[in-house]
């Protein structure tokens, strides 16, 4: 099977357990330990990724791995509650099945988080950062060979990769909940090795503010498909090249929990604007 056909069954396959996807359903990723955050969605319905034949599977702690349909703030979400990662030995494409899957089924506005760990010096543990812009340091692209014209073109324009209206939409709301968010560059790393000291300072001289092993992949394979996305990453330590503490994955899943609090409440806001719904911060 190819990754089109493997992307048409998928989607087929939710469409068949959950019946037609409803206009302004807001998509979501759940990274590393951030899976309370899908305990605030109501009225739910899960598909665990085995029952799904050829989603990709996790084997990492704190990805779940179903995919949780119902109502976040009384707007339909499908939220992909697990993901899969490049150091798991799976491919781009694999990686991106899921994304892939949500765009078929009519979702144009997703939600990308992750754990993530502060490069900026004035970024604390513990805290959201809405991502502004990427860096892919994989060496991996998910549109490497032919390319899908059903997906999208052959160059796909990434200068607005993240987009500018969701994020200015997210500040008002994080402002009003009084919030503090801080905003910056995400790049992706392979993994699954931590990062030295001499790699802490490299990426921060790139311009880097926040470094993680995942959602570079799923942002390109979205913007391939016309789908505007929003970035958040959970900082769960922070990368200090002069006084590295050992970090452990245990560590990162429970600072990842302790900022959900404040990513659903952060969700929760957004998923209630109606200004989803417009033509503001259109992609």
């Amino acid at each position: 099977m190819n990754h089109q056909d493997a992307v048409t069954s998928i989607s087929r396959l939710i469409r068949e357990k959950l019946g037609n996807i409803q206009a302004g359903t807001l998509g979501l990723i759940l990274g590393s330990g951030l899976g309370p955050v899908a305990e605030a969605i109501a009225h739910r319905l899960d598909i665990p990724y085995a029952d799904i034949p050829g989603m990709p599977l996790s084997g990492v702690a704190g990805h779940d791995g179903f995919l949780r349909s119902g109502l976040l703030a009384g707007r339909p979400v499908l939220a992909l509650c697990g993901r899969v990662h490049l150091y798991e030995g799976k491919t781009p494409a694999e990686v991106c099945l899921p994304v892939r899957a949500l765009a078929q089924l009519g979702v144009r506005t997703l939600v990308l988080t992750n754990a993530a760990g502060a490069l900026n010096p004035l970024f604390s543990a513990g805290g959201l950062m809405l991502i502004t812009d990427h860096i892919n340091m994989t060496g991996q692209n998910p549109l490497t060979g032919p390319n899908n014209g059903a997906f999208g073109p052959r160059f796909p324009d990434m200068g607005r990769a993240w987009c500018p209206g969701l994020l200015a939409l997210a500040r008002r709301k994080a402002a009003r909940l009084g919030l503090l968010v801080e905003r910056g560059v995400y790049v992706q790393v392979p993994g699954p090795s931590l990062e030295t000291p001499a790699e802490t300072r490299a990426y921060r001289r790139l311009g880097a503010d926040a470094i993680g092993m995942s959602t570079v992949m799923e942002a390109i394979a979205a913007r391939h498909m016309g789908v505007r996305l929003l970035g958040v990453s959970c900082l769960t330590n922070k990368n200090s090249p002069d006084c590295m503490e050992e970090i452990s994955h245990e560590a990162v899943l429970a600072t990842a929990a302790r900022a959900s609090e404040q990513l659903v409440r952060l969700l929760e806001a957004l998923a209630a604007s109606p200004e989803l719904d417009t033509e503001y911060g259109k992609a």
